[in-house]
């Protein structure tokens, strides 16, 4: 297996005085979907903004691919899906997926929109290509964003709490769709979560954050972790208030 995401010693938080995890260690390999789990305000959204270039880490180091992520001019490495969307609401969602492509390749028109639409078929939503953001559903607004992070045929995909604020069923066919894409297309997924139906049903290993402990608690793959000896752990994993 070969590492694309490889983190060393990382700190992350607002500054030295206010220190939200350190010393984290992990790799994310080609091919898996990797979960960064932790109870809300744990970290996990601070931890991807640093993981994708958006924000400097505290100490330590991250590569990608080799390289340190650096949010510049630069055509980017991989796919990003923020928590909420951040669809454009003043451009269609056939508009908001072209972005990239016309902001880093010299495409024809006809050809972006070639892409676009088959973007949007990846996802189930080739019919939305005119639409406004505003008129879709939350899960069809979390889709469009997914087929947008995709616009640039990316090995890598950052999704941060895809299904957070979605009714059950919609949330477990957004797990599946992401499922579908990292087999079918041979994405790496590093997916934010802490909804744990998504991280059983789709995630391959993860790391348990806390911020309390300013640590990564845990690594492995969710149902090992779910017995682990660590009450702080099994507790996540399993929802449970097990006396001390």
């Amino acid at each position: 297996m070969t590492a694309v995401v490889d983190v060393q010693d990382l700190a992350i938080g607002w500054s030295a005085d206010a220190v939200l995890i350190e010393h984290a260690s992990f790799a994310v390999e080609a091919g898996e979907i990797f979960g960064i789990l932790g109870r809300s305000a744990s970290g996990k959204s601070t931890m991807m903004r640093a993981l994708v270039g958006l924000d400097p880490p505290l100490a330590g180091t991250i590569r990608i691919d080799g390289e340190t992520p650096i949010h510049n001019h630069q055509r980017p490495q991989f796919g990003v899906m923020f928590q909420q969307g951040a669809l454009f609401g003043s451009m269609t969602v056939g508009d908001n997926i072209a972005l990239a492509l016309e902001t880093w390749t010299d495409l024809p028109r006809d050809a972006i929109r070639a892409i676009v639409n088959a973007k949007l078929r990846l996802v189930g939503l080739e019919a939305t290509a005119d639409h406004s953001p505003a008129t879709l559903s939350g899960g069809m607004r979390k889709r469009v964003a997914i087929a947008r992070a995709l616009a640039l045929d990316p090995s890598l995909l950052f999704l941060d709490e895809p299904s957070s604020g979605l009714d059950p069923i919609t949330a477990v066919e957004i797990d599946r769709l992401i499922a579908l894409l990292a087999r079918e297309l041979g994405l790496a997924v590093v997916l934010v979560t802490h909804d744990l139906g998504s991280v059983y049903a789709i995630v391959d290993r993860c790391i348990l954050i806390d911020r309390e402990a300013r640590c990564v608690l845990a690594t492995g793959k969710p149902r090992e972790l779910a017995a682990s000896t660590d009450l702080r752990v099994r507790r996540f994993f399993t929802r449970t208030q097990e006396a001390t």
